[in-house]
């Protein structure tokens, strides 16, 4: 006869097994989006603005900025009291990683057309949108700057809009000063970008305040108590 307990085990890991799954997919969707919001070559985002920046100035990919800025950050947050859950860490490696697998093997394609390029920074902004459903959904943590936003909010005091805008503000003028391109597009993503996230959670009825997110430190400390 199956011991219940071997039952529970085996079910709780196959169970841990499809989060996991689920929270690849949306890290690797969210770097499809970001890719396609890069090659529609109107502008990028602040952020990307600055890891392009960060790219041109050390010679390295933005894939490898994007791991290097999301690693000082997760750091940063910790020491500030920020909690860390493996969807962080998974969000910290694997979204460069997958970036500069898309970008060199030129998986997401490059368009002439003005028209064709403003339809696919659209569409990136909508996949991004999904894949923050999807690895928000899976209740991991939250990414690097999603972190640093929410710890900054608590420190300050101030509200989310003048915290999130002054970090966008301050990483796109030093992504420009270290040569990070912006265009139209740029000002279009800063200006949608809220909406499209915002419209995919309304259409899938998801309310990001339900979620209860497991971390790093939990875990850990489960393990301890095992031993």
């Amino acid at each position: 006869m199956i011991n219940d307990k071997y039952i529970i085990n085996h079910s709780s890991i196959v169970n841990k097994v499809k989060l996991f799954i689920k929270l690849f997919l949306g890290l690797f969707l969210y770097a499809v989006g970001e890719v396609m919001t890069i090659n529609a070559n109107l502008g990028l985002a602040p952020w990307d603005v600055f890891h392009q920046g960060l790219a041109k100035t050390f010679c390295i990919t933005i894939g490898q900025a994007t791991i290097i800025i999301s690693i000082v950050i997760v750091i940063l947050n910790s020491i500030l009291g920020e909690r860390i859950g493996w969807g962080t860490l998974s969000n910290m490696l694997l979204i460069g990683f997958f970036m500069d697998f898309l970008m060199k093997n030129h998986l997401i394609p490059v368009f002439n057309n003005i028209l064709i390029r403003i339809i696919m920074m659209m569409f990136g902004m909508l996949v991004l949108g999904i894949a923050s459903l999807i690895y928000l959904g899976v209740g991991l943590g939250s990414g690097p700057r999603d972190g640093l936003m929410i710890v900054l909010t608590k420190k300050t005091k101030k509200s989310v809009r003048i915290v999130r805008t002054f970090i966008e503000v301050s990483v796109l003028i030093i992504g420009v000063m270290i040569g990070g391109s912006i265009g139209i597009g740029t000002v279009i993503m800063a200006c949608l970008i809220g909406f499209f996230v915002q419209l995919i959670f309304k259409i899938f009825k998801f309310d990001i305040e339900k979620i209860h997110h497991k971390f790093v430190g939990k875990d850990i400390n489960f393990i301890h108590q095992q031993e």
